[in-house]
């Protein structure tokens, strides 16, 4: 009769995170992260042949998580209610930001299980800027977003939002509030 095995994905998943935002993806190991699950290293060997893939399946994960709740935003509004929406999404999943940095962190696959999994990340990265480039063009099409601004540092500002630092503990609501102010309407006063 089979062991049954001794973390879920979800747990697996997160203490993965965990580690790899707070050593990075170098310093991630086997060992730190059997310590952190209260297993032994061979209980991951079990399922994973490396970090490659387990970092790969990791990611596979947080973006299909993201992809599906990004999913579930309201796309029949117009756009001032959606960019309204994807800010506000975009702070609940700040940690989407450190899982793109990771993705081009990982080096050339060395199994063909992290091959199949960089190359699943790609398609849900591709997806992942399709649907937010359809964001700026639906902006573009009602007339709220500039023609000549091209669709890359737009999406590029947006992203790095939620690196932007607050160092003086500004409310959330306010400090939220204060870059969709920013980016829809400048900070330059209109007369």
């Amino acid at each position: 009769m089979a062991r049954e095995r001794k973390f879920t994905d979800e747990h697996l998943f997160q203490e993965t995170k965990e580690l790899i935002i707070h050593d990075g993806y170098e310093a991630f190991t086997f060992s730190k992260l059997a310590s952190r699950l209260k297993v032994s290293r061979g209980s991951i060997y079990k399922y994973y042949e490396n970090k490659d893939e387990l970092i790969s399946e990791f990611l596979m994960y947080e973006m299909a998580r993201f992809l599906s709740d990004f999913d579930k935003l309201n796309k029949t509004a117009d756009f001032p209610t959606q960019f309204n929406e994807l800010i506000d999404f975009i702070f609940t999943q700040s940690n989407i930001y450190g899982v793109l940095e990771i993705i081009g962190q990982i080096p050339a696959p060395t199994t063909k299980r992290a091959l199949n999994n960089k190359s699943k990340i790609s398609e849900y990265y591709i997806s992942m800027y399709q649907q937010f480039e359809g964001f700026i063009e639906l902006g573009r099409k009602e007339g709220v977003i500039k023609e000549h601004l091209p669709t890359a540092i737009l999406l590029g500002m947006i992203f790095q939002i939620i690196a932007i630092p607050n160092h003086f503990n500004i409310p959330e609501k306010e400090w939220i509030g204060s870059i969709k102010e920013i980016l829809s309407g400048g900070m330059f006063k209109h007369d």
